[in-house]
């Protein structure tokens, strides 16, 4: 039977923009006519949505841009800090170092873990794997010029995701204004070393090194601390006059422990010391520790008319991951990939470009071990706790191959200066190869305890391939010079990944189709972005948990609805000296299922249940931020940001919600004279006790992942 997609929803959603920006354009438009003032409008270059450097104001889609400015004033820990009260984009880390949760309009919601659904990218290279998930191990944020993010499906860059692209940029081998020593310090064991110096010679060629160090003992929680060291060498060369080449080389190695959830009378108590002693699972020794080597090189090739630009890729990773039930052991994944882009420009209507290219990638996991653990405690069949992550019995040995052939294709007309149309398309064709022996041993999830099935073992393969097409089309018309409306048409599809298929070999990879319109507005005192989308998302894969075990299922179709505002404004300029501007950025979500029939495990036989009209789970109706930034003539420099999630419900059935949480803060004040610079970051200043994720599985069991308590951090940065 072919496959229904879902129509396009533009009716949805026509009405609601036409009365939502009229009197924003109205306004704006008689402005402009009474304004006979030259004025210099700011804005920031993107290059993630469309492959194509363009200000952010012309892009026919929702882009956030977190710049250097903004960068600086952070811990940066993870991006998890750079990218809160991001409209549409849902982040927090739940351990409190680099591993983060993201769910980007609803996708990645389906992960317990890590971000998977969106793709993330560094300098071009995809860091997510071809089933979607992403590790953040290698990523030094200290070394970021730049993050973007492209929201929606139908990205680009984004093969086999529909939550769109974030673009983490590093700084380039040819901008020497970058070279820093910065020291940190802080509560909770926080400590932080960063280096990079870069040399250029006279022909114009670059070496650039870095080395980062970071730590931290987290003592609020048991088994919550984590180490990672970073090294990095950049070359830059000029090998003739229209050419240039970036290469580097990357090694990382980190360990990180995994403190895990509470139960409900765990987080109570919590919320009275501020401590979590323990957590809610027979499993008190959970771990990620990885060593990753990375290779990048990128060539530009100007050819007038015609630019080159092909990239090749390799990547090497290994971890040990102790989890629930067994201990991942991976000895090494290898990745290679490359991507081959051209660009050219031409005037089929105006000054126009196309962008083509193809893409191909291998992951390579070969010999992937999973073991029991041999020290626990036991009472009759059930684990009890751990008492280490030892190795004990050979559970499974696995082979897995992903592969990624791509092509994509995009054409961008300017028929007049106002005018911009974006029509291209991604086709991807991604195939999954597992060969697996197991034991007769396994954890059983049910009972709790390792379990003994005489000839449950032996060997097996699973082979599983997709197509996936993602078209998009986009308009952006610049109303007056500080104004432009867009509008989008998008589709993108979803692999699952492998552990999903091995859950449920029968899952569909899930289709979403959105229409989003908006309007942009830029000028010197002020800009902001407005826009809404409606998505409908045909077999979207749903996580349901029961037992601790995650199963997953395709949902018949699910709808999104979105409305994003993001604004800020210079205000008291005659005043006060300096610069003063205040920020507001706020989302409201509402996802409902509209055909889904849960299938719940229990200790009997499945029983399905109808959870049509009901709401996702963890994603709130209301998201809102709220920030303020001053700098004084003098050097003195501040930043307050606060942020609120609204309730959402726990569970599928939609049986219980959680309050969410309203305003916790952050601050940061500095201080910078010449190459100096001093700045103090406190978060939680108000010292909040809540959760950052809150869940309830099939069974009614509720678990707590608590928020960060204060902290502060003392840092100081020489720029050379």
């Amino acid at each position: 039977m072919p496959r229904r997609h879902p129509p396009f929803p533009t009716r949805k959603i026509a009405i609601l923009i036409a009365t939502m920006i009229a009197p924003l354009s109205v306004a704006a438009e008689e402005k402009s006519r009474s304004d006979t003032t030259a004025e210099t409008i700011p804005d920031t270059i993107t290059v993630t949505a469309t492959r194509a450097e363009r200000s952010s104001a012309e892009v026919p889609e929702s882009i956030a841009i977190i710049d250097q400015t903004r960068l600086e004033q952070e811990n940066m820990t993870n991006i998890a800090d750079a990218l809160k009260g991001t409209p549409g984009v849902l982040i927090e880390s739940t351990s409190g170092s680099y591993s983060s949760r993201m769910i980007v309009r609803g996708a990645g919601l389906k992960a317990q873990y890590g971000i998977r659904e969106i793709m993330v990218l560094r300098d071009g290279v995809p860091i997510t794997d071809p089933d979607s998930f992403t590790r953040m191990d290698f990523i030094d944020t200290q070394d970021i010029e730049q993050i973007e993010v492209s929201k929606g499906p139908g990205n680009i860059y984004a093969a086999g995701s529909t939550g769109g692209a974030i673009h983490i940029i590093s700084k380039s081998v040819f901008d020497d204004r970058r070279d820093q020593l910065r020291l940190g310090a802080g509560e909770f064991g926080q400590r932080n070393l960063h280096l990079r110096k870069s040399y250029m010679s006279e022909e114009g060629n670059a070496l650039a090194i870095t080395a980062s160090h970071r730590k931290a003992d987290n003592e609020w929680r048991n088994h919550n601390d984590f180490e990672s060291n970073q090294f990095s060498i950049k070359g830059g060369l000029l090998p003739s006059d229209n050419s240039e080449l970036e290469t580097e080389f990357s090694y990382t190695k980190a360990q990180l422990n995994l403190p895990g959830s509470m139960s409900e009378s765990q987080f109570e108590a919590y919320k009275h010391t501020g401590k979590q002693t323990d957590n809610n699972d027979a499993f008190k020794n959970s771990a990620r520790n990885s060593e990753i080597f990375f290779f990048n090189s990128r060539l530009n090739v100007d050819l007038g008319a015609l630019t080159l630009k092909p990239r090749v890729y390799y990547n090497h990773w290994s971890h040990f991951h102790p989890v629930t039930g067994v201990i991942n052991d991976t000895p090494g994944v290898d990745i290679w990939g490359t991507d081959l882009e051209l660009a050219y420009d031409h005037n089929l209507v105006g000054k126009d470009s196309l962008v083509s290219g193809i893409t191909y990638r291998q992951d390579r996991n070969i010999g992937a071990q999973k073991y029991a653990y041999a020290d626990i405690v036991t009472a009759g069949p059930a684990l009890v706790s751990t008492l280490s992550s030892r190795k004990g019995e050979l559970l499974e040995e696995q082979d897995e191959i992903n592969t990624v052939h791509g092509f994509f294709l995009q054409e961008n007309l300017r028929p007049n200066d106002r005018l911009l149309i974006d029509a291209g398309f991604r086709f991807d064709h991604i195939s999954v190869e597992q060969k697996t022996w197991n034991s007769d041993t396994a954890y059983n999830y049910g009972m709790g305890g390792y379990l003994t099935v005489p000839g449950s073992g032996g060997n097996s393969e699973m082979k599983h391939s997709f197509d996936l097409f993602s078209p998009r089309i986009g308009v952006s018309y610049k109303l007056n010079k500080n104004l432009t409306l867009f509008g989008n048409i998008a589709q993108g599809e979803q692999v699952p990944f492998a552990s999903e298929l091995e859950s449920n070999s029968d899952l569909k990879n899930s289709v979403s189709r959105s229409v989003e319109v908006g309007l942009k507005g830029r000028a010197a005192a002020w800009q902001f972005d407005l826009n809404a989308y409606v998505s409908e998302v045909e077999d979207e894969i749903i996580n349901v948990r029961t037992n601790g075990e995650s199963i997953y299922q395709n949902a018949g179709s699910t709808d999104k609805k979105g409305i994003e505002f993001s604004g800020a404004l210079e205000v008291f300029k005659e005043q006060l000296p300096g610069a003063l501007s205040l920020g507001f950025n706020y989302a409201y979500s509402d996802y409902t299922y509209n055909e889904f029939s849960e299938v719940v495990y229990s200790m009997g036989p499945p029983s399905n249940f109808d959870r049509s009209g009901n709401q996702l789970p963890f994603v709130p109706k209301h998201y809102y931020s709220i920030n303020a930034n001053y700098t004084h003539p003098s050097g003195i420099k501040a930043r307050l940001q606060a942020d609120s999630w609204g309730e959402y419900y726990l569970d599928n059935a939609n049986s219980e919600k959680y309050g969410g949480y309203d305003f916790v803060t952050s601050v940061n004040i500095g201080y910078t004279k010449g190459p100096h610079d001093v700045s103090l970051n406190i978060q939680n200043l108000f010292d909040k006790r809540y959760a950052v994720e809150a869940q309830k599985d099939t069974s009614g069991d509720k678990t707590f992942t608590p928020g960060a308590p204060r902290s502060a951090m003392l840092s100081y940065r020489y720029q050379f």
